[in-house]
């Protein structure tokens, strides 16, 4: 490649939109320009990297035994109506009608388009398994698109979809699909942990995410520093820190006039903050809505996920101040479960059932209650994990404490079930002859958020630092050659050329930029080998090379140079061990 017949248009300004470091330098390297709020088109700089990471993910899933195919991206929404996902989905499904006032959607994920495909095309338990994938442009209405294609509403996804006959063929699966987004992650040249995970809106009996380690990352990841223990803190289980003590203090009522925090009245009463519990005041949904009272220790924080998983709280929402005041006597900041004005349930954090001679609100406005115990002057409540991990909890397996990681999620296995298939009516027959709802695996890579993870992994002052196999070229040989002189162009051509025939993912840069310029384009967009050739270095009989990551450049004759691209280049085919690419986090 050529680059003086290639489009490269680099900024030295940051743009002022960005936040994340992956969006302004993907910006800046013209990878990306914005059509609109969350939609971007890419640039053929940007493209060549997408590229990259398409034929990985294309490679290891053809090595893994999946059968590639194409799904509409708009879909009916008569399909989604069977699952019950066309209201369910909520308003990231982007609804449209076409000229004869028929609905569609444009395609966020592909369950009922494939199922729809499998109760036409498989009939028999001989067809089974199969895992049928595509690559393909996803669309989410994100109602706040930010941090450039981390979060856009168009997005590139590889989505896969397995059916098999019983569950022990689909974990099967599952574990074969583990095992190739390890591998993806790893030839991809990417620091990552895969956590256990919920399985959210779609659904399931089994989740892993695949996280890239990054400090600016949504996710906050729970991992032992004893074990392999990992999980999103959305899952992460919190075990009891202790058990419960004595009673020791009576109970007493605290003027707190304008303490409605418990920062402030631990801090009132000079007591340790662990001492005390918020009470979070909910109401379930449905035909007879009924009033809960959430305790979690003071210093900890309502896990949602986990709320909505005990009984009847699936579709809870927050109380209002008015019904606050009707079951409870008082204004939200003095709430508790002693004296209410209507019998309610509560439900009691692991940490707070073992608390003793703790302080909570008195159910009266500017009063807080001191010495309080359960059974002595509570009844034992309903307990459940429903707080958010925090860093030095114990690790849930036995083993070691809890520490607290940010990732970029790139990756999600689910185990569905028939969940899908049984909503569908999609069956085939098994060895007996009976019609059988098969169990569906459902796997995704975000393809283009691959791109934006590894640029937050990856990058310094000077631009991005592309781990090999991602890079737009593996090396750029620039010519410095202010007058022209052919015999430094055929040197350059020479070389460019002999690179190619190596297997080199080459590029020349013949554009004729100053150095500076031109050192800067290559830094800033992330080419892993630059090599340059001068009139100074062809007298010397050596080339000016520097990796992208190192310092300093160096001299060095042909044959060197080969050899040093050779050896550093043994990243990108994956040759080296898979476990030294998974982030140590221990």
């Amino acid at each position: 490649m050529r680059l003086s017949k290639f489009h490269i248009r680099t900024e030295k300004e940051t743009p002022a939109e960005a936040e994340l470091a992956s969006h302004k330098l993907m910006l800046r390297a013209g990878m990306i320009r914005k059509l609109a709020a969350g939609l971007y088109t890419w640039s053929p700089l940007g493209l060549r990297v997408l590229r990259k990471v398409e034929r990985i993910v294309r490679e290891e899933m053809n090595a893994a035994g999946a059968v590639e195919m194409s799904m509409p991206t708009i879909q009916p929404r008569e399909l989604w109506d069977e699952t019950g996902r066309w209201e369910k989905f909520g308003g990231q499904l982007l609804k449209i009608k076409d000229r004869k006032e028929a609905e569609y959607c444009y395609s966020p994920t592909a369950e009922e388009a494939v199922t729809d495909f499998a109760r036409v095309e498989l009939s028999s338990y001989k067809q089974l398994p199969v895992n049928f994938y595509q690559i393909q442009t996803k669309f989410r209405d994100e109602i706040r698109p930010r941090f450039g294609v981390m979060r856009a509403r168009e997005f590139m996804m590889k989505d896969a979809y397995s059916f098999h006959v019983d569950s022990d063929s689909l974990h099967a699966e599952y574990r074969n699909m583990y095992d190739t987004y390890v591998r993806i992650f790893t030839r991809l040249g990417l620091k990552f942990r895969a956590v256990s995970a919920d399985t959210g809106a779609i659904g399931g009996t089994a989740s892993h995410e695949f996280q890239v380690l990054a400090d600016s990352g949504e996710d906050a990841i729970a991992f032992s520093d004893g074990s392999d223990y990992a999980a999103n803190t959305e899952l992460a289980e919190a075990i009891a820190p202790h058990a419960r003590g004595e009673a020791s203090e009576a109970l007493r009522e605290i003027n707190t006039p304008t303490q409605k925090t418990c920062e402030d009245v631990a801090a009132l009463m000079g007591i340790p903050l662990q001492r005390t519990a918020k009470s979070v005041a909910l109401m379930t949904t449905g035909d007879a809505p009924a009033f809960v009272l959430a305790l979690v220790r003071g210093d900890h924080m309502v896990n949602e996920i986990k709320l909505s998983k005990q009984p009847g709280l699936l579709d809870y929402r927050l109380a209002t101040e008015a019904e606050i005041l009707e079951y409870l006597g008082a204004a939200p900041g003095f709430l508790g479960p002693l004296n209410t004005a209507k019998p309610i349930r509560v439900i009691a954090d692991r940490a707070v059932a073992c608390l003793n001679d703790f302080v909570v609100g008195a159910n009266v406005d500017g009063k807080h209650i001191a010495g309080v115990n359960w059974v002595r002057d509570l009844p034992e409540p309903e307990v459940a994990d429903i707080r958010n991990v925090v860093e030095g909890d114990a690790s849930p397996d036995g083993v070691g404490t809890l520490r607290i990681a940010r990732g970029i999620e790139v990756g999600h296995v689910f185990a569905l079930g028939n969940k899908y298939s049984e909503a569908m009516g999609c069956t085939v027959l098994d060895a007996q002859g009976k019609a059988i709802h098969p169990d569906m695996g459902c796997y995704g890579v975000g393809i283009s958020r691959i791109v934006a993870a590894a640029i937050e992994q990856g990058h310094d002052e000077a631009g991005i630092i592309w781990p090999e196999p991602m890079a737009p070229w593996t090396a750029v040989v620039c010519v410095i050659n202010p007058k022209n002189d052919a015999v430094i162009n055929d040197a350059a051509q020479a070389l460019y050329a002999d690179l190619s025939k190596a297997g080199v993912d080459v590029a020349l840069d013949d554009r004729g930029l100053r150095p500076g310029a031109m050192f800067a384009d290559m830094e800033l967009i992330g080419v892993t080998h630059r090599i340059v050739v001068s009139g100074r270095g062809l007298e010397s009989g050596t080339f000016e090379y520097r990796h992208r990551a190192s310092a300093e450049s160096e001299n060095l004759d042909r044959e060197a140079l080969f050899d040093r691209i050779q050896s550093r280049s043994d990243f990108a085919r994956g040759d080296r061990n898979k476990r030294d690419f998974i982030a140590d986090l221990s």
